[in-house]
């Protein structure tokens, strides 16, 4: 069974997205798009999803068969990112990423649950995420480290990590704090209350309860960490 609910046949804004799959990951990631005003095409063979996919786009489609030819009919060709979020079915996802590269997508990003399916999906063109093996990295992070807010994996070996200063620190220079020297960290965000700034000198004052951001090697974060927590012991 295959229909279009209110497609849209002229897209005029630069870029088009479109997300195939909208159970959670591809759902959420979805409605951000659309909040972001961005044009999106988004694909399930559910109809109580697509019902509440019409709510943040009018190009939703009820699909069970993704064959090139019903993709093309949905404009999957003209789209410039598009998000493959069938992670469950992997002769699926794997078969609907092909056909997206084949219709000639330049930017196609697929959803895998395992490492097996990933390099497939590598070796087809495909940008890779492992959104659930990723939450549960971050999660696991933030209970290792518990001055760590958010983590940001840049690599396997660096991230962006958001650190609150212990409430032990009453005031203190980023020069003083010395965290190129000490850790090989640097410091690219200050959150200090509601106000961030990006500008940041030595001289600039760090207090209790603000939050950096810092770029570098994972090991060199939890050092950091680590002697935190010790000075909030």
């Amino acid at each position: 069974m295959q229909y279009a609910m209110n497609l849209k046949k002229n897209v005029t804004k630069d870029e088009l997205y479109a997300v195939i799959g909208l159970g959670r990951f591809g759902f959420a990631l979805a409605k951000r798009l659309a909040e972001a005003g961005k044009d999106l095409i988004v694909i399930d063979k559910k109809e109580s999803v697509i019902n509440d996919a019409i709510a943040f786009t009018d190009n939703a489609y009820l699909v069970s068969d993704l064959s090139k030819e019903n993709l093309r009919n949905m404009g999957i060709q003209n789209c410039d990112t598009v998000i493959v979020g069938i992670g469950g079915q992997i002769d699926v996802s794997i078969l609907t990423t092909l056909t997206v590269l084949q219709l000639g997508v330049p930017h196609v990003i697929a959803k895998a649950t395992s490492e097996e399916q990933g390099c497939v999906l590598e070796k087809l063109g495909a940008e890779v995420v492992y959104p659930e093996r990723d939450m549960g990295i971050r999660l696991a992070n933030r209970l290792l480290a518990p001055r760590v807010l958010e983590y940001i994996a840049l690599s396997e070996d660096v991230s962006i990590t958001e650190i609150c200063i212990p409430e032990t620190i009453t005031t203190v220079t980023v020069q003083e704090l010395n965290l190129r020297q000490r850790y090989r960290l640097n410091i690219i965000a200050i959150k200090h209350g509601e106000e961030v700034t990006t500008d940041i000198t030595p001289n600039t004052a760090l207090c209790a309860n603000d939050i950096i951001a810092v770029v570098g090697r994972h090991d060199q974060v939890n050092r950091l960490e680590n002697d935190l927590q010790k000075k909030k012991r």
